[in-house]
């Protein structure tokens, strides 16, 4: 590990955060920031293009060009490697992230579970691929899982379904831990939370007791997820593996205010903002203060929870670099963040998405939604770029 002397990242620095992309590369960012912060865009824009994409009309050229080579690597693993090479030399390393979802059929979860290991056969031995990713859904039905969260008596074709899909959990967590590949699992809608974090504490338990292989996501927008990820630390002590969590705010907070609305439970989302800020920031300080104890990948795109994190390993001389800090990035966003973070030798990683144009749109609509939804992240990308464009004269 590296103990250089401390050097604290600057988020406003442009022309590090810009580094790997030429002046058209980055005037053509700037017009589909304006794009996505259009309201109507990201409303209107999934029905559109869902509809095109249906009935056969040429546009996923148009997809392919523009929001796709933004927030994605490409259709194919090997389609990737221009993200992966170009992230590397800003020291920004790729998480792979094969992101087919809402499929139904068994035969489709056999072959995204072969996606993912393939995935980590690509990392093994690329330090530009430190980390890897994938969702229980992309491996087994929802319905299913909603049943197990809800306790409910699964038949006997259903348990088999069930025991399939430990099976491939299973199978891609034992190739991460002979490739020495940590995987990150994501966390997913409440409803079926409880049965995805029981599979990771299982694979955890496992694989974690050498070092740090499985890593389980915190969804910290939830009121009850900082008191979850300290019950598990220790359980994980007492069980002598190490704790792996990935940190986020969350992803699903309008759909699950909806669903527990409509049938008359609790929300699980805490009450404003600033109790997810408090909770997320918590987490970091009880990680850091268990650094040995807890790895932690810090997914967030706030300036100020990474600026904290920062604060805290200097306080506590943990090198920027040490194995069990990551902070995450999506591709595509907040490059301010992760290449000057990257600069002052911390361990950063960009999600890259990848997988058909069409199996992707959900995912690319998400993120244009995010960008809007998220107070000021579509202003602050356009006001960075803009504030490039003119360091740069062009």
């Amino acid at each position: 590990m590296d103990l250089s002397p401390n050097k604290q990242p600057n988020f406003d620095n442009t022309e590090i955060a810009f580094r790997q992309k030429t002046n058209g590369e980055l005037k053509k960012t700037f017009w589909l920031f304006k794009m996505i912060g259009s309201n109507f865009l990201t409303k209107v824009g999934p029905a559109i293009t869902n509809f095109f994409l249906n009935v056969g009309l040429p546009i996923q050229g148009a997809i392919k060009a523009t929001i796709f080579q933004q927030f994605c690597g490409g259709e194919t693993i090997l389609e990737c490697d221009k993200a992966i090479v170009q992230l590397a030399k800003g020291n920004v390393g790729t998480i792979l992230d094969y992101s087919v979802e809402g499929e139904e059929e068994e035969i489709v979860f056999d072959e995204t579970c072969q996606e993912i290991i393939r995935t980590i056969l690509r990392a093994d031995g690329d330090i530009n691929i430190p980390i890897t990713v994938f969702k229980i859904t992309g491996i087994g039905r929802f319905a299913l899982l909603e049943k197990l969260d809800a306790k409910q008596t699964l038949t006997a074709n259903e348990q088999a379904e069930f025991d399939k899909v430990k099976l491939r959990c299973e199978m891609i967590c034992r190739t991460a831990f002979e490739k020495a590949v940590p995987i990150m699992i994501d966390a997913e809608e409440t409803w079926i939370q409880n049965t995805i974090d029981d599979l990771a504490l299982d694979m955890m338990s496992k694989f974690n007791k050498e070092r740090i292989i499985v890593y389980n996501t915190y969804q910290m927008y939830r009121h009850d997820k900082l008191a979850d990820m300290k019950a598990d630390h220790l359980i994980a002590k007492a069980a002598g593996f190490i704790l792996g969590v990935k940190m986020v705010r969350g992803a699903y907070m309008e759909k699950e205010r909806k669903r527990a609305a409509e049938m008359g439970y609790p929300s699980p989302i805490q009450k404003d903002k600033e109790s997810s800020d408090k909770d997320y920031n918590e987490s970091l300080r009880y990680c850091v203060d268990h650094i040995e104890e807890i790895a932690i990948v810090c997914g967030t795109h706030n300036e100020e929870s990474s600026r904290l994190l920062t604060y805290l390993l200097d306080e506590k001389k943990v090198a920027h670099n040490h194995p069990h800090v990551y902070f995450a990035q999506l591709l595509g966003m907040s490059d301010n963040l992760s290449f000057n973070l990257a600069d002052a030798n911390y361990n950063v990683a960009k999600y890259v998405p990848y997988g058909p144009i069409k199996a992707v749109m959900p995912y690319l609509f998400r993120r244009a939604q995010e960008n809007t939804s998220v107070a000021g992240q579509t202003g602050r990308e356009l006001g960075l770029i803009e504030r490039e464009l003119k360091r740069r004269k062009v």
